[in-house]
């Protein structure tokens, strides 16, 4: 469609009217209602500019893992810098750590210190063993949760972990190229048994930034970076 510069206009978590003819199980969406907030992507369609994530979320939960698959620091920087454009809190997730060896432990120490010293909530936390579950869950009621991260790094496992009675399809990460296997295909919003509202993503293999002004990100940047040129986010 001309002058559209996203890949999907309409999102899951999209307040929208919409009109249905009697006798008829579609309807067509006539109205969106302005959006609370929103976080987009770089969209991977030449044609489009971006690719809406989610919209009216209260907290993104950015999942991360040091091994199977190991998330870059590129891709959390980046999500952060979108989330933090368009003023979304976001929680990092570090998922998987009965599986850390001493090499993973320190790196997850080591970007643990990194984002808690510039403000960001970090959570450890194990499906496997339970470790961590019950302080995810009590953080994330009362609030619209999405969960982002790389394929394979346990989000729709989460789910399950939440909510039994979900038993969404889940996966095993790549033994060839150690990644994850792309499962959940879309954005799907549940309403869990808790009460807890959470908003599933497909795994994201990268992330870029669009529309991000670097005057968005000046008050975000400590004084070390102050009077040098322009921040280049790439």
């Amino acid at each position: 469609m001309k002058g559209i510069r996203a890949t999907n206009p309409v999102a899951v978590g999209d307040h929208v009217r919409f009109e249905r003819p009697e006798e008829s199980r579609t309807g067509i969406i006539t109205h969106i209602e302005e959006r609370s907030s929103y976080i987009i992507r770089r969209s991977s369609k030449l044609s489009k500019e971006y690719q809406l994530i989610a919209c009216n979320v209260d907290v993104a939960w950015l999942m991360v893992t040091m091994k199977l698959p190991r998330t870059l620091t590129a891709f959390i920087d980046r999500f952060l810098v979108s989330a933090e454009a368009y003023r979304i809190p976001v929680i990092i997730l570090f998922n998987k750590i009965d599986l850390y060896g001493e090499a993973e432990r320190q790196e997850m120490e080591s970007l643990w210190k990194i984002y808690t010293g510039i403000g960001y909530r970090c959570m450890k936390l194990s499906l496997e063993t339970g470790e961590g579950v019950a302080q995810v869950e009590a953080a994330m009621k009362g609030k619209v949760n999405v969960i982002a991260g790389n394929s394979g790094v346990g989000k729709t496992t989460l789910i399950n972990v939440l909510d039994p009675f979900m038993k969404l399809k889940t996966a095993a990460v790549s033994d060839v190229h150690q990644t994850g296997k792309h499962t959940t295909t879309f954005a799907e919003m549940f309403e869990l048994q808790s009460g807890i509202t959470i908003i599933d993503t497909p795994g994201l293999r990268g992330f870029g930034t669009i529309d991000i002004d670097r005057n968005e990100l000046f008050p975000f940047l400590s004084r070390d970076f102050q009077g040098q040129q322009e921040m280049q986010i790439p």
